[in-house]
């Protein structure tokens, strides 16, 4: 179970977070300075890189402690990043006032909040011994 929570967390921050974002609202997004893109263009290889690392260490080495911990460094720091926007400006809208949701939250707090938890779970949850109890 640990392995399904860690890999549907890495899906999320390196899969689905780059497909989302390379498109004209973000990485091709005109009114963004290059100073911006570059930025973005590097959180998203980063982000991708520890996923790619995060994968194989669970499904190769067996090391599930690590590899939560990481997935959630990425995915907590998305979630203070939102919590603190007003102290930087930022916002989850795009220039024309849109915001992608679900259910009337914002797919990247859900998504990411959903991942979080699962990954503290993961981490809190003790390990079966060796009958499987």
């Amino acid at each position: 179970m640990k392995k399904s929570i860690i890999t549907f967390s890495i899906f999320l921050y390196a899969i689905v977070v780059p497909f989302l974002e390379l498109n004209n609202t973000h990485v091709f997004n005109p009114d963004w300075t290059p100073h911006v893109r570059i930025h973005e263009v590097w959180q998203l290889f980063t982000n991708t890189g520890i996923g790619v690392l995060c994968l194989w260490l669970v499904w190769v080495k067996k090391e599930t402690k690590l590899t939560a911990i990481l997935s959630m460094l990425i995915t907590g720091g998305f979630l203070l990043a939102f919590l603190l926007k007003g102290f930087y400006g930022g916002s989850m809208k795009y220039l024309d006032g849109s915001e992608k949701t679900l259910l009337g939250v914002n797919i990247g707090i859900l998504g990411f909040g959903v991942a979080f938890i699962l990954l503290l779970f993961s981490l809190l949850a003790k390990p079966k011994n060796h009958h499987g109890i």
